[in-house]
C-alpha cells in the first residue's frame, strides 16, 4: 500500500470539550484550514469530531495510544500538571531508550509524552 499522508481521526461524545483540552491545554495547534476540529500533531493531522455512537469515557484506554514526541518531557509534564492534567506514569524508561510519561484526556483516552534521544556511537 502507498499511503499519501496520514491523520488520527478522534471520536468523542463531547467533541468541543476534546478539542479546548489538545488546543489550549496540551497545546496543539489548531488547523482552521481543515475544519473546527483539526489540530496539528508535528506534521500530522489531529482531528476530533463528535460520533452518535459514543457514550461515557474511552472503555479500554490502551487500545490506541497518542504518542507526543517532545524534546524535554520532564518540562512538557511539569506544565500540564500545573494545568491539571493527570498523569499515570511518570518518566518511565524504556528498554529502546526512549523515556514516557502517559497521561488521561477528558474522554479517558491515554496520551505519552515520549522523549527520545537517539545516540550515535562515536567512532
Amino acid at each position: 500500500m502507498k499511503v499519501d499522508s496520514f491523520i488520527i481521526n478522534v471520536n468523542s461524545e463531547q467533541p468541543e470539550r476534546l478539542i479546548k483540552f489538545y488546543a489550549d491545554v496540551v497545546g496543539l495547534p489548531r488547523n482552521p484550514d481543515m475544519g473546527e476540529g483539526a489540530l496539528m500533531a508535528g506534521q500530522t493531522p489531529f482531528m476530533i469530531d463528535g460520533h452518535s455512537g459514543l457514550k461515557g469515557a474511552a472503555k479500554e484506554p490502551q487500545r490506541a495510544l497518542f504518542d507526543f514526541f517532545v524534546d524535554d518531557l520532564a518540562a512538557e509534564q511539569k506544565r500540564l500538571e500545573g494545568l491539571g492534567v493527570t498523569f499515570i506514569r511518570t518518566a518511565g524508561r524504556e528498554h529502546w531508550g526512549g523515556v514516557i510519561s502517559t497521561f488521561v484526556d477528558p474522554d479517558g483516552n491515554y496520551a505519552q509524552l515520549i522523549e527520545y534521544k537517539h545516540e550515535h556511537p562515536h567512532p
